[in-house]
């Protein structure tokens, strides 16, 4: 969904009309700077197990960079007053891409500003000033994007700058101080190990399910008395809660193990990847079975009528003509079990199954927070970069098949 809203206008002094093309640019700016304002851009605590206290922005960063951010905030709310064009909007991007940037930035300089010389193992965290401020220039980027109807090679380059811009930063050492950091550098032997296995986890769960949701949803498509019933047990799977599903896969997966040793000895169990790889198969396929429903029924008639007039069998149908045409909502469907499937593998780490809910549950048991977005953010990003990359392709193929 766009976040671009219509013209409004203002009137100033008599006759002269005061445009704002994008109350939506406004309104995050007014939003940021008000939550600096009057919240902590960053906490400051004696050690990991205390209460921090909010320190405010101009108390923490350099005073340079807090310039910076608020000439780039003036920036953005003055070119909602130029006369929108495609120009304006690519200025309005790259002014809240770089607004993003100074926001991190100064959350590391803040960092390494309140802990010189400060208590022996301070820990300085992000304040709500920081969460609000940096989701605000994050839509502000994407509100702009769109106003510019930027293409796929655009946002690639605009995400790209930005990563790079953050390894830049994290490689100078402007992270260093931020507790978030000193989790990563003390975990940093498991990280890798916990995100590959992470991958591991959403990989060899959706691959299965795949293989076995496609065909259902075919097979509902084909012969319409098995639809019902197929739709009425993957729609049962989905109301189990994710928990109650692992557990109750732990006892006959255990006696499996035990019955059958060769099983047990490829780490087939009650707990571990297995129970975790099983459950998250089994909320996949309801979303993958719709979607192939709907994308391959969707296929115009006049395609296929023009395909078996080429004497094209059922098969030759299917892959030339139906999957290619369907492709665009089949897509659409892989995203949403994709990001579904990242993050219940944060709760698959209860059972055993490693990933980065490790981390998550680790932080929680020993009260802190930091150590929780070590687990937290890195799916969250997993997730939005593999829903950034679904949409890049499906809006691709929709232009591509496209009437």
């Amino acid at each position: 969904m766009s976040l671009a809203d219509p013209i409004a206008s203002t009137d100033f002094a008599g006759s002269r009309r005061f445009r704002v093309h994008s109350q939506v640019a406004v309104s995050l700016v007014a939003v940021g700077v008000a939550v600096i304002a009057f919240t902590g851009f960053v906490s400051l605590a004696a050690n990991r197990l205390v209460s921090g206290h909010p320190v405010m922005l101009w108390n923490a960063a350099p005073p340079a960079l807090t310039a910076v951010m608020a000439l780039l905030a003036a920036m953005l709310l003055v070119l909602t007053a130029v006369r929108p064009c495609v120009l304006v909007h690519r200025l309005s991007a790259l002014a809240a891409a770089l607004l993003l940037i100074a926001i991190i930035a100064a959350a590391g300089e803040a960092a390494a500003r309140l802990t010189e010389g400060g208590p022996a193992l301070p820990t300085v965290s992000f304040g709500p000033g920081f969460w609000v401020s940096l989701g605000c220039a994050a839509l502000a980027l994407v509100d702009a994007l769109q106003r510019a109807r930027a293409g796929a090679a655009l946002q690639l380059f605009v995400v790209a700058a930005l990563l790079a811009s953050f390894v830049a930063m994290a490689e100078a050492g402007v992270f260093d101080a931020l507790s978030l950091a000193r989790e990563y550098a003390n975990r940093g032997d498991v990280f890798a190990a916990a995100l590959g296995r992470h991958i591991m986890l959403v990989v060899g769960s959706i691959v299965p399910a795949l293989l076995i949701g496609v065909p259902l949803g075919l097979a509902a498509l084909r012969h319409k008395r098995a639809e019902e019933p197929i739709f009425a047990t993957l729609n049962l799977l989905q109301t189990v809660p994710s928990i109650a599903l692992f557990g109750l896969l732990i006892v006959p997966l255990s006696a499996l193990g035990e019955a059958v040793p060769s099983l047990g000895a490829l780490g087939i169990g009650g707990v571990g990847p297995a129970p975790a790889v099983i459950a998250l198969t089994l909320y996949a396929l309801l979303p993958i079975a719709r979607n192939t429903l709907a994308g391959i029924g969707g296929v115009s008639p006049a395609a296929i009528d023009a395909g078996r007039g080429m004497g094209m069998t059922r098969r030759q149908l299917f892959w030339h003509v139906e999957a290619p045409l369907a492709l665009p909502v089949l897509l659409a469907g892989l995203r949403i079990v994709l990001v579904q499937t990242i993050g219940l593998a944060v709760i698959a780490a209860l059972i055993g199954a490693g990933g980065l809910g490790t981390f998550v549950f680790d932080g929680l048991g020993q009260y802190a927070t930091n150590l929780v977005l070590l687990g937290a953010l890195p799916a969250i990003l997993l997730a939005l970069g593999v829903d950034f990359l679904l949409r890049l392709a499906t809006a691709g193929l929709r232009g591509r098949f496209a009437p």
